[in-house]
């Protein structure tokens, strides 16, 4: 990159502006899909450009700009201060915290290049993996994918920050659709990573895609569950699930800003069951890695319960600043061109000290749930409502697994429910997925979650 962005940021003080920000972004996208065994789609796509944000008598402006000429940049310069000025009058005063200033360059581990791979090796992965799963006759229709992102960000301030980060995120997925006697079942699922081709090449992806097929086949010929309250043991991805969606959207301080978050006034005071810790982290192993946020904070890791007390909320610097606190490192932008919004990174639930079997082999009679092909549901971070419908999942009887059931979906309030956890595992496993992410205002950033094997008592559950 040849663009000097801390020229620019002076020009933005010399323009009248008490703080200036440029974000230079550069994206490479690679997507295959295979559909049936026939290739659907071969994308590679690259985008780069350059954001400014000015803050002018506590108001804000930005603009952004893909024309990297000197005479665009200025333009886009100008005219977030215009924007900045603009709102002068209606717009909320805007405090911007005191911290020092963070230098740094960072490259994620990898070691071999995916973009160096020929295009064959890789159609060819998908291709053996489609071969494997014909042999099961239950199968109707096969779709499998393999994504590589390479992502460089560089954040310059004028409080004298100057981050240049570039991520690597790459992983293979497949959405498989088993009939058995007219009962159809669905399920998709994913693994990624943030390396390089070496990830693709030593995982078992013949295992994993066997795994999957006699998973949704089994679904297929299972009944759907009696609807009823049931003691539940959800497995590491649909604690993540719980804990990213029903609850570590309402610890988002712009959220808590509008008004929208059951956690507002919720500092210091009891949220879950003493068994409960809950933490947002961009570093830890296999979620996506974050060192430093958008706006050059480093993303250290936040507590956000410590043993069922509420400790704080995520912040961007612009929401620290009217809570009087310091940014926690989630002021993320999906790309160059938007604004900043308080984000998750890898929010997960810390382990506990019960053996995953054990805690199946206490629970008497139950259900367990699991994430790989979870459906998703809704969620209200005002109220704390949520529903959620998990994966192919098994009852629990006299503390063993018995026959696969189908549908299962789980209902309540985040509160009521953390506060209903009576055994965490010391199993904790964080995953990340280079084919989505968490969506917030028309923005989609990367994210992981995840925590150990919990058991909850009671949960309200339909078919």
């Amino acid at each position: 990159m040849e663009i000097d962005l801390e020229t620019w940021v002076k020009k933005g003080e010399e323009l009248g502006a008490e703080y200036v920000d440029a974000r230079y972004q550069e994206r490479v996208y690679e997507l295959i899909l295979l559909d049936n065994g026939v290739v659907r789609d071969l994308l590679l796509s690259k985008t780069r450009g350059v954001g400014f944000r000015v803050v002018y008598n506590g108001r804000m402006g930005y603009s952004s700009t893909n024309n990297l000429s000197n005479e665009s940049l200025r333009e886009a310069l100008e005219k977030a201060f215009k924007l900045a000025r603009a709102s002068e009058a209606g717009a909320k005063s805007i405090r911007l915290p005191e911290r020092r200033a963070f230098r740094d360059k960072i490259i994620s581990n990898y070691a071999i290049e995916p973009l160096e791979v020929d295009l064959s090796e890789k159609v060819g992965l998908l291709k053996s993996i489609y071969d494997g799963l014909r042999e099961e006759k239950y199968l109707s229709s096969i779709i499998l994918r393999y994504g590589f992102e390479l992502d460089r960000r560089v954040v310059v301030s004028t409080a004298g920050d100057y981050i240049d980060f570039t991520r690597r995120m790459i992983g293979v997925g497949g959405v498989l659709v088993a009939i058995v006697e007219g009962s159809m079942e669905r399920l998709s699922h994913s693994e990624s990573r943030v390396a390089g081709w070496e990830f693709i090449k030593y995982f078992d992806w013949a295992k994993y895609f066997k795994e999957n097929a006699e998973l949704v086949v089994a679904a297929a010929k299972a009944r759907s569950v009696e609807p009823g309250r049931y003691d539940v043991v959800l497995d590491n991805e649909m604690v993540g699930l719980l804990v990213h969606e029903a609850f570590g959207h309402a610890s988002e301080a712009d959220i808590v800003m509008s008004g929208g978050s059951v956690l507002e006034n919720m500092v210091g005071k009891s949220v879950a069951s003493e068994h409960v810790s809950i933490v947002d982290d961009g570093r830890v192993e296999g979620g996506v890695y974050i060192p430093y946020d958008d706006e050059a904070n480093p993303k250290k890791k936040t507590k956000l319960v410590e043993k069922g007390v509420f400790q704080g909320f995520l912040h961007s610097i612009e929401t620290a600043g009217y809570y009087s606190t310091e940014p926690t490192g989630n002021g993320r932008v999906m790309e160059y061109s938007n604004n900043i919004l308080v984000r998750q990174t890898n929010i997960f639930l810390e382990p506990g000290d019960w053996d995953p079997y054990e805690i199946i082999q206490d629970t008497k009679r139950g259900l367990y749930v699991k994430g790989r092909g979870a459906m998703g549901g809704e969620v209200d971070p005002a109220t704390g409502s949520f529903t959620f419908t998990g994966g192919p999942s098994f009852v629990i009887e006299g503390g063993e697994l018995r026959e696969v059931v189908r549908g299962v979906m789980l209902a309540g309030n985040i509160l009521e429910t953390l506060k209903r956890i009576d055994a965490v595992g010391f199993d904790l496993e964080v995953k990340t997925s280079v084919f989505g992410g968490c969506g917030k205002y028309d923005q989609i950033v990367r994210v992981g979650d995840g925590g150990p094997h919990v058991r909850i008592r009671g949960v309200p559950v339909g078919g």
